[in-house]
C-alpha cells in the first residue's frame, strides 16, 4: 500500500483525531477532531490535511512532493466535492479553498495563508450566482485572493527580495488606499463592486509590472501554489526566529490544511471572529472575543477595523460603543456559547477558537491550546484543579518557568511595546521591564533615588562597589559583561531588571552620555528597558505590575510541593534577603556568602576593619583587626541564621581574592593608613604585593584559611556562637560550614582541625552538650570532584559550585565570554550558554562522578548546588535526576525552581 500523505476530514467524519499531532499538526488533528470525534461532531466546513511528513520530504528532495501526493490529494478534493455538492474550477458551481499551515506547536502568525484558491475570471460568475447575485463580495474575495497570493505564493515563496523596501502586498495595499482616499471611503467595505471590479486589473498589471509573471487565473495553478508556499514559510525568517526562541526543532514541519471557504463576508448576516473559552489575559473563567460583520478572518487578525466584543465581559474603552455578537445574532451566540463549553470540557484546557457566520450559519474554523501570559496560566492552572477538570500533575505541567517568572516582576505593558522599537539590545539578564532617568554612577543613583526619581544605572560593566547605585537603581544596563557578570548575578539576586552586553553602546562617562550608532542619550533622560527580552526603548513606555496574583501562585505551588522530591533553598546574603525566600517557600539558604556583608547598608565599618585586616603584616595586627571585626561578622550571620529558624544556613568562608576589598579612593586609603599607623607608601607597597596575575585562581577560598587560620577561625568562631545564643534563646539554628576552593582532602583537614577546636570551645563557653551543624566543602575544582571519595571522608555535605566549575571545566572566563560565546551558539558549536545552563555532557558528567565517588565513602552525604544553574530548569530536571538533594538559587528563582523540581519528577 501507498503511503498515506492525506487525511481527510467532514461530513461527520476523520481520518485522523487529536492524537496525530506530530502528523497532522495541531490544526489539522484538531480540525479532524472537532469534524469527526462522536463527542462534538462540530460544523467544521471539510477539507483534508497534507502531513508534516511531506514537509520533510519536501526540503530533504529539493523542494518536490512524494509521486503519490497528486493522486492522493485529487480523491480528497472530490470527497469535499461530493460533500459540498460543488466543483472545484467549476464554472457555473464552484468550490473555493483556504490553504493554511499548522505545525504540531502553535505558531500564531509565523506562517503563510492564502484565502479564495479557485476564485478565477471564469468562476467568478458561478460564485454570484451561488451568492445571490451578491457581485460586491465576490470582487471585494478575488481582490483578497489576488493581493495574498501575489505577496505569499508569487513573491515570499519564490524567493523574490522586494526592490527597495515595499513587497507587493504593500504596494496593492498603496493602491486600494489611493482609490479610498480619492472617493472619501473612511472603510474598505465602502468600495462598491465597479470599484472593486477596476481594483482586480490594477492589482493584476501591477503584479505583472513588478513580479514579471501573470497573477495565475487557473484554480489548481493556484491550490499548488499555495500548498508550495506554506511549505516553504516553514522556513521563512519568521518562523525561523519563532523556533528559536520556542525551542521548535525544525525537523518538526508543517502540515498544510486545505479546507472549504466559508464567507463572514457576504453582507450583514455574516461575520468573522476570533474567542478564548477564558480571558487569556489574567485567566478569569469568561468567555471573551472579538467579531467583525462582513468581514474575512485576516481583518480581525490585521487590526484594518476595530473588532466588536461577543459579550459584555469583551468590552473595552476602545470597542464599547460597538454592537456585541451576542446582541446582533443571539441564537447565533447562544450556540457558539455552547460550542466553547463543550470545546473546553473535551480537551480540558482553554481554547482558541476561530469562527465565520456566513448567511447566519455558524461553522467552525479551528480550535488550539490558546496561548495565555504568566499569571493568566497560573490562574487557569489552579481554577481547573478546583473546577476537577484536571489533576494536580497535569496543572504543574501546565505552567511553564517563564510564565511562572513573569508573576515575579513588573512587566512592561505589551500594547505599549508594540508601539515602539529597541534602540539597543543586549543579554536579558534580569527578568521584568523597569522605567527610569539615566544615571552614570552608583553615587548619583543612591542621591537621584533618595530624592525619589526612579533611576536606571548605566555603566561600561559595574563592580563590586556600584552595589549600593544597583540596589537605588529600578534597573542595570551595561555595554560589557555576560550573563553571568557581576551586574547579571547581582540583579537576578535582587529580582531587578538588567540588561548586559549591549555591544553596540558606547557609554561615556566623563560627559554623562550613551552613543548608540547616531542616537546619543544624556544624563536624566527616560529609558525602559525589558530584562525578559532584553531590549531597551527610548522614553518611558507604561508599566503594569504581574504580581497581584500572589494568592494563587501561594495555592500553585503548594501543588509543586506535593510532587517535588527535591529541597529548594536560596541564594542569600542578608535577612532581608532570607526573609524574602522565606515568603516564596525556600527551604533553607544553600549559599550565605561572607564577603558580602562588607557591601551595602550598614558596611562602611566592617569593610574599614576588613580592609585593616588584608593589609596587615603581621599575626598580631590580623589578629586584632580579626577580633575587631568579629562581633559584626557575628552579627550578621545570626541575623540569617535566626531569619531562617530550623532550616540550614550554609555559610560559604570568605572566598573572594583579597585585593578585591582594597580601596581605590585617596581619602580611604589615607584613613587606613593612619589606623595601622604606616606611612602611605608602605600602605601602597603592601597593597601592591596582593596584586596578583590570576587572581581567581590565587590565593583565595581555602588557601586564605591555610596560610592565615586566624581568618578561618574567627569566621568558624562567629557561626558557632551565633548559633549557639540562638540554641539558648529557644530558636532551631542549623549551620552548615562550607570551606571554598578546595582540591584536596589536606585541605579539609586542617580546616577542619580548626573547626573542631572551635566547636569544643563554644560548647564549653556556652554550657551546651552539642550543637546542630555540618562541615561540608563546595565542589567546583574539577580535581574535587575526581577526588570526592577522599573529600566525603571529611566533608558531612558537597555543594557544586556551578559558575566556576563551568569555568575551569571549559577554560573560559565567564567576564570575557562575549567576545566569542555568542558566535559559538550561533553556529551550533555549543547549544547554549553553559553559564546558564549546566552543560551536561561534559560539567554534568564531572558532577555525576563527584556524587558517585562521594556517597561510595559516605552514604548519606548531602548533596547540593549553590552555583546560578540552581534556578534554571533544564539544571534543576538535571540535579533531581543526579539525586541530589537540593538546588540553591537566587530568592525569586525559588518558584521557577520548586515548578522545575516537580515537573522533572512527572517527566521522569
Amino acid at each position: 500500500m501507498a503511503k498515506k500523505y492525506v487525511y481527510s476530514f467532514g461530513g461527520g467524519k476523520a481520518d485522523g483525531n487529536e492524537s496525530m499531532k506530530n502528523l497532522l499538526g495541531g490544526k489539522g488533528a484538531n480540525l479532524a477532531e472537532m469534524a469527526g470525534n462522536k463527542e462534538l461532531l462540530l460544523p467544521v466546513p471539510p477539507g483534508f490535511t497534507i502531513t508534516t511528513e511531506v514537509c520533510t520530504y519536501y526540503y530533504e528532495n529539493k523542494k518536490k512532493y512524494p509521486k503519490e501526493l497528486k493522486e492522493q490529494v485529487l480523491k480528497a478534493l472530490e470527497k469535499v466535492e461530493k460533500l459540498m455538492g460543488r466543483k472545484f474550477g467549476d464554472a457555473s458551481n464552484p468550490l473555493l479553498f483556504s490553504v493554511r499551515s499548522g505545525a504540531r506547536k502553535s505558531m500564531p502568525g509565523m506562517m503563510e495563508t492564502v484565502l479564495n484558491v479557485g476564485l478565477t475570471e471564469k468562476t467568478i460568475p458561478g460564485l454570484v450566482k451561488q451568492s445571490n447575485g451578491n457581485s460586491r463580495f465576490v470582487y471585494d474575495a478575488y481582490r483578497r485572493l489576488i493581493m495574498m497570493y501575489s505577496d505569499v505564493v508569487m513573491e515570499k515563496a519564490a524567493g523574490i527580495e522586494p526592490k527597495g523596501e515595499e513587497g507587493i502586498r504593500k504596494q496593492l495595499e498603496r493602491i486600494m488606499a489611493e482609490v479610498k482616499k480619492s472617493k472619501n471611503y473612511a472603510s474598505d467595505t465602502d468600495l462598491n463592486v465597479d470599484d472593486l471590479e477596476k481594483l482586480c486589473d490594477a492589482f493584476k498589471a501591477k503584479i505583472k509590472d513588478v513580479l514579471g509573471k501573470e497573477f495565475p487565473d487557473e484554480p489548481m495553478e493556484q491550490l499548488w501554489g499555495g500548498i508550495g508556499a506554506v511549505f516553504s514559510s516553514w522556513n521563512g525568517k519568521r518562523a525561523i526566529s519563532y523556533r528559536r526562541i520556542e525551542n521548535i526543532p525544525d525537523e518538526w514541519g508543517t502540515a498544510v490544511n486545505v479546507q472549504t471557504m466559508v464567507f463572514g463576508n457576504m453582507g450583514n448576516d455574516s461575520a468573522t471572529g476570533v474567542a478564548f473559552t477564558r480571558n487569556p489575559g489574567n485567566g478569569e473563567n469568561n468567555f471573551y472575543g472579538e467579531y467583525l460583520i462582513n468581514a474575512q478572518g485576516e481583518d480581525v487578525v490585521a487590526g484594518i477595523r476595530t473588532p466588536a466584543p461577543i459579550n459584555e465581559y469583551s468590552t473595552s474603552s476602545h470597542n464599547k460603543e460597538l454592537l456585541r455578537l451576542e446582541k446582533a445574532m443571539p441564537a447565533i451566540y447562544k450556540e457558539l456559547h455552547s460550542i466553547q463549553n463543550r470545546l473546553e470540557k473535551h480537551y480540558r484546557d482553554m481554547q482558541d477558537i476561530e469562527f465565520t457566520i456566513e448567511k447566519g450559519k455558524l461553522f467552525m474554523l479551528q480550535c488550539r491550546i490558546g496561548k495565555r501570559n504568566g499569571p493568566a496560566a497560573v490562574r487557569m492552572a489552579v481554577d481547573m484543579v478546583k473546577e476537577k477538570l484536571i489533576k494536580k500533575e497535569q496543572a504543574v505541567m501546565r505552567v511553564t518557568p517563564s510564565q511562572l517568572d513573569e508573576l515575579l516582576h513588573p512587566v512592561i505593558d505589551p500594547k505599549a511595546e508594540m508601539e515602539h522599537k529597541p534602540f539597543t539590545k543586549g543579554l536579558p539578564a534580569g527578568p521584568g521591564g523597569a522605567n527610569g532617568q539615566i544615571v552614570f554612577s552608583s553615587h548619583d543613583a543612591v542621591e537621584w533615588a533618595k530624592t525619589g526619581k526612579k533611576v536606571i544605572l548605566v555603566r561600561e560593566e559595574t563592580n563590586p562597589e556600584d552595589v549600593e547605585g544597583m540596589r537605588a537603581s529600578q534597573a542595570i544596563l551595561t555595554a560589557r559583561g555576560g550573563m553571568t557578570s557581576h551586574a547579571a548575578l547581582v540583579a537576578r539576586g535582587w529580582g531587578k531588571c538588567c540588561i548586559v552586553g549591549c555591544s553596540d553602546m558606547h557609554v561615556d562617562i566623563a560627559n554623562k552620555l550613551v552613543h548608540v550608532g547616531d542616537k546619543t542619550l544624556k544624563e536624566g533622560d527616560w529609558i525602559t528597558l525589558n530584562g525578559t527580552k532584553g531590549n531597551v526603548y527610548e522614553g518611558r513606555l507604561t508599566m503594569m505590575d504581574a504580581s497581584e496574583e500572589n494568592m494563587i501562585l501561594s495555592e500553585f505551588l503548594k501543588m509543586c510541593d506535593g510532587i517535588r522530591k527535591l529541597g529548594v533553598r536560596t541564594n542569600a546574603d542578608t535577612p532581608d534577603d532570607a526573609a524574602k525566600a522565606r515568603q516564596f517557600g525556600a527551604e533553607g539558604i544553600g549559599l550565605f556568602r561572607t564577603e558580602h556583608m562588607f557591601y551595602g547598608k550598614g558596611s562602611d565599618q566592617p569593610l574599614f576593619l576588613l580592609r585593616k585586616m588584608i593589609i596587615s603584616k603581621t599575626v598580631e595586627e590580623r589578629q586584632k583587626a580579626l577580633d575587631e571585626l568579629f562581633p559584626f561578622v557575628k552579627k550578621d550571620i545570626k541575623g540569617t541564621i535566626a531569619a531562617m529558624d530550623g532550616f540550614p544556613v550554609v555559610i560559604r568562608l570568605l572566598d573572594p581574592p583579597l585585593h578585591e576589598f582594597v580601596p581605590r579612593e585617596p581619602a580611604k586609603l589615607e584613613e587606613l593608613a593612619k589606623e595601622l599607623n604606616i606611612s602611605m607608601d608602605e600602605l601602597s607597597k603592601r597593597a601592591e604585593g596582593l596584586h596578583e596575575s590570576n587572581p581567581m585562581m590565587g590565593h583565595r577560598g581555602v588557601r586564605l584559611g591555610v596560610t592565615y587560620p586566624e581568618v578561618s577561625a574567627m569566621q568558624i568562631r562567629a557561626i558557632l556562637e551565633a548559633a549557639a545564643e540562638l540554641s539558648k534563646e529557644g530558636k532551631h539554628p542549623y549551620p552548615e560550614i562550607m570551606i571554598p576552593v578546595v582540591c584536596d582532602v589536606k585541605e579539609l583537614e586542617d580546616q577542619f582541625a580548626i573547626a573542631e577546636r572551635i566547636y569544643k570551645e563554644v560548647l564549653a563557653k556556652y554550657g551546651l552538650k552539642k550543637l546542630k551543624h555540618l562541615f561540608g566543602t563546595m565542589i567546583e575544582i574539577p580535581r574535587a570532584a575526581l577526588v570526592a571519595d577522599k573529600l566525603a571522608a571529611v566533608a558531612k555535605f558537597f555543594s557544586f559550585g556551578t559558575n566556576d566549575m563551568t569555568q575551569m571545566g571549559f577554560g573560559f572566563s565567564r567576564d570575557d565570554i562575549g567576545g566569542f560565546l555568542p558566535e559559538y551558539i550561533k553556529k551550533g558549536i555549543l547549544p547554549e550558554d553553559p553559564f546558564q545552563s549546566i552543560d551536561q555532557e561534559g560539567i554534568g558528567e564531572l558532577i555525576k562522578i563527584g556524587i558517585k565517588r562521594g556517597r561510595s565513602t559516605n552514604k548519606s552525604l548531602e548533596v547540593g548546588i549553590c552555583g546560578e544553574h540552581g534556578g534554571e530548569p533544564k539544571s534543576v530536571e538535571f540535579c533531581h535526576n543526579v539525586g541530589m538533594n537540593y538546588v540553591s538559587c537566587s530568592p525569586f528563582r525559588v518558584p521557577i525552581a520548586k515548578l522545575a523540581a516537580a515537573q522533572a519528577v512527572l517527566k521522569k
